[in-house]
């Protein structure tokens, strides 16, 4: 056994020294100083040895055993120390090099204006509702007074997705469910986008941003339109703001007119306002002898134009840093 213990000493020795790598080390550590290694199973043969020759053999084993884990822990730090220079010089890094300068990303400054639109409507009261963008024909339209022969389609004409499934020309419809849905009063706000199928230019795209409202009670007049709305562009624009109404047409609101704000020693219209047509109460459920309603719309993309000096909506879509980093 004692030629057998020599030979192991000095393969272990050669195998220890030619491992190159972590994982060849423990190999070798397995091979050898395993449960079931060559070492263990010298050791399992002692007792069939001569009791002569068993603490010799026995002894020698042991001292076998320490030097190969010397052996071991000694080529393991050398391999380690290898490893460890060879990935910080796979990491270094060249201070003298400038820095990387992660950019953070922002809110559209249309997605922050009509949070702001919202906030302030709900300061004085507004419920804030969503509503599909995806609408049928007859909740677009004809709940709003407008059937299907009537020419003010022509001025909203959208794309349809089936013959009764449209995408919203406007967030006036979110107005009509909401109206059968509740009774009077109520306050609601919705927000938005809209689709037409408008020629692109300065001042239209076919996809848009609407901001709508109505109240609807008993004794709600333009007066109290005008109040809420004046209320809204001080907020917005400043205590100096002043409104202008112009005389307009909408099938839907009676009178109606388009409303303007002084901003920056010039008019910009914000959208178009007006008082609920009892026909649009009456198909929403609601007496028009006893209640009256005002609504508004617009005030989406045409406020971030007129407060920010903005002079081509097709900007917002341009996604040019040089634009949004500006707000």
């Amino acid at each position: 056994m004692q030629d057998e213990i020599a030979r192991l000493r000095q393969e272990a020795e050669h195998d220890v020294v030619v491992a190159e790598t972590a994982g060849a080390l423990e190999e070798v550590r397995r091979i050898y100083l395993g449960r079931r290694g060559r070492l263990a199973v010298l050791f399992d043969r002692l007792p069939q040895l001569p009791e002569s020759e068993r603490r010799a053999a026995g002894q020698a084993l042991n001292e076998v055993r320490a030097q190969i884990e010397e052996r071991f822990r000694r080529r393991a730090a050398v391999v380690a120390g290898r490893d460890r220079s060879a990935q910080l010089e796979q990491e270094r890094l060249d201070v003298t090099l400038p820095g990387w300068h992660r950019h953070l990303g922002r809110r559209h400054i249309l997605s922050r204006t009509v949070e702001e639109v919202q906030e302030i409507f709900i300061r004085m009261g507004f419920d804030l509702v969503d509503g599909s963008e995806v609408e049928t024909d007859e909740c677009n339209f004809e709940h709003l007074n407008i059937p299907r022969d009537h020419p003010a389609r022509d001025t909203m004409d959208t794309f349809y997705i089936s013959d009764e499934l449209l995408l919203r020309t406007h967030t006036t419809v979110v107005d009509a469910r909401i109206m059968r849905e509740r009774r009077p009063p109520m306050r609601v706000l919705a927000a938005g986008r809209c689709y037409r199928r408008d020629v692109v230019d300065a001042t239209h795209m076919p996809v848009f941003h609407q901001v709508d409202g109505f109240m609807v009670g008993e004794g709600i007049t333009f007066a109290d339109l005008k109040g809420v709305l004046l209320a809204f562009a001080r907020q917005m624009f400043g205590q100096e703001a002043r409104l202008r109404f112009e005389p307009d047409y909408f099938p839907f609101t009676e009178p109606s007119a388009q409303v303007a704000v002084w901003f920056n020693d010039t008019w910009l219209e914000l959208g178009g306002c007006g008082m609920f047509h009892p026909r649009v109460l009456e198909m929403a459920g609601i007496d028009p002898e006893r209640y009256t309603a005002f609504a508004f719309g617009g005030f989406g993309d045409r406020v971030v134009m007129a407060r920010y000096g903005i002079p081509d909506i097709r900007l917002f879509w341009e996604n040019d840093l040089r634009l949004l980093r500006q707000f």
